[in-house]
């Protein structure tokens, strides 16, 4: 799906700063730079599918081949968590910075207010896309909300929700379905969707809404994150369980594999 969605985009824009990282290709960008290219899709192009990927995700893709084509086949894709830059690093091939769905979707909401996009917020649980976008046009002023909707459909419901998404104008989607399944989702439903560019930002929602706290922006700064939501969170532990496998995976590729082709 890269670059066919943008047609007369040079391929170049967008190979020139990408990186492989465990079969997954990213976008070596800023925050800033990634809102620009998204720009550059929504005033342009009929469609853009933006990941963010985080090492759960890249961890899981590894045994899952149709997830990881569904992470190569995206428009961009973001940096989100110190762990993707950390292999990043070890890798030889580092990444600007850390692009999480949070950060991408406020500034991206930003933008839309002052670019008069249409903003539509789709997932969690029954209310909470509807406060996200209350609180978004407090925050916003003059944001344009096309709809929302919650994340608790079934398939036999799935073509309603893509009917009232097209038919809200919207042009750019929120999906907060968690991965993999927002994934899994907007790469199934992007073509029937139109003009539109759709962003799995995963638990955003519920921060934006205000049902979940953010870790205090001092962890944010220092890269404790991570720590900050699963002090908040105690019921995440299981899915932290994957960090320590996804580093062994990364030094294993990329520090001992190499020492052992150069012996």
């Amino acid at each position: 799906m890269r670059n066919a969605s943008c047609p007369g985009a040079p391929a170049e824009r967008y190979e020139e700063v990408r990186i492989k990282l465990l079969g997954a290709f990213i976008d070596g960008l800023t925050l800033d730079q990634f809102t620009e290219r998204i720009a550059f899709f929504i005033e342009r192009c009929r469609s853009c599918f933006i990941i963010t990927l985080n090492p759960e995700l890249l961890y899981r893709s590894q045994r899952e081949r149709s997830l990881m084509d569904i992470v190569n086949r995206a428009d961009l894709v973001t940096a989100d968590g110190v762990g993707i830059v950390w292999a990043s690093r070890t890798a030889g091939q580092p990444v600007p910075e850390r692009v999480t769905g949070i950060d991408l979707m406020m500034r991206l909401l930003q933008s839309a207010a002052s670019h008069g996009w249409r903003v539509f917020f789709l997932g969690s649980y029954p209310g909470v896309a509807e406060s996200a976008s209350k609180r978004a046009v407090e925050l916003f002023p003059g944001l344009q909300v096309a709809g929302s909707y919650h994340g608790f459909f079934s398939q036999e419901q799935n073509c309603q929700v893509v009917e009232l998404i097209v038919g809200s104008k919207t042009q750019l989607l929120l999906v907060a379905l968690g991965a993999p399944l927002q994934e899994k989702w907007i790469a199934a439903n992007l073509s029937s969707l139109g003009n539109i560019a759709a962003v799995g930002v995963g638990g955003s929602l519920d921060v934006l809404s205000g049902n979940v706290r953010r870790a205090p922006r001092w962890m944010v700064r220092t890269n404790l994150e991570w720590l900050g939501r699963l002090l908040m969170e105690p019921s995440r532990w299981k899915r932290m369980l994957v960090l320590p496998k996804f580093m062994a995976l990364v030094l294993v590729k990329y520090k001992i594999g190499k020492y052992l082709v150069s012996k």
